[in-house]
């Protein structure tokens, strides 16, 4: 029997995309978010294409600077984009880290700063969220004012409550009914609101993993 080769590259992700999803994609080694002290593993056993979507915020040691500087200096190609990765490869993009999609450009052109921009709850079990990301707020209320549901002023406001309201706690339910019940929206177009939240949300963080795995996949095809 053929022998079967190892996957040449590591992928850090469960929140923005399922391992399911991902491996649609690409072939890799999924492991979950990452955390403080794990890519030497990694390098050490020979992987040279590490790929960051998620990590640990907060309550854990997120994965640190000198983690991915090592690699870099070992000659393995770091991509991140979507969450954790985006985060650290616009910190590090000048030392060779690959920063990929419209998270990643939000942080490196300071549109966005802080890291609960990206964090969210998550079932311990399947990493799966249970949140939303102020990212994808931001988006899918930009798309109700583009698409006239709201106006300037009521997309602003409700920015700014989803702003405020603390990450484990953002929800399209929550921001609707709190927009509400503070009148910065009518009770109904609340209601069409949050349809519109829920059935035509741009999930742009999954859309930057993606973008990762597919420059991932094409780094290792030219490899």
């Amino acid at each position: 029997m053929e022998k079967k080769m190892k996957a040449r590259a590591v992928i850090f992700t469960g929140n923005s995309i399922s391992h399911e999803d991902a491996k649609k994609i690409l072939r890799a080694n999924y492991q979950p978010p990452v955390r403080r002290f794990q890519l030497e593993k990694f390098v050490q056993q020979g992987y040279k294409v590490i790929g960051i979507i998620d990590g640990i915020f907060f309550d854990r040691a997120a994965v640190g600077h000198r983690e991915i500087l090592s690699a870099l200096n070992a000659g393995v190609k770091v991509v991140g984009g979507a969450s954790m990765g985006a985060l650290r490869a616009s910190e590090l993009d000048t030392h060779g880290m690959v920063g990929v999609g419209k998270v990643y450009e939000w942080y490196r052109d300071g549109v966005i700063e802080s890291d609960d921009e990206v964090a969210v709850s998550t079932n311990p079990d399947t990493f799966e969220p249970i949140s939303v990301p102020l990212v994808n707020i931001r988006e899918t209320l930009k798309a109700a004012l583009d698409t006239g549901l709201v106006s300037e002023k009521e997309h602003n406001a409700l920015l700014d409550l989803a702003i405020n309201t603390y990450y484990p706690d953002r929800s399209y339910l929550g921001l609707t009914k709190e927009g509400g019940k503070k009148g910065l929206i009518p009770k109904e177009k609340g209601k069409q609101l949050l349809d519109f939240c829920l059935n035509s949300e741009v999930d742009i963080k999954r859309q930057d993993a993606v973008l990762v795995l597919e420059t991932v996949k094409k780094l290792i095809e030219e490899a």
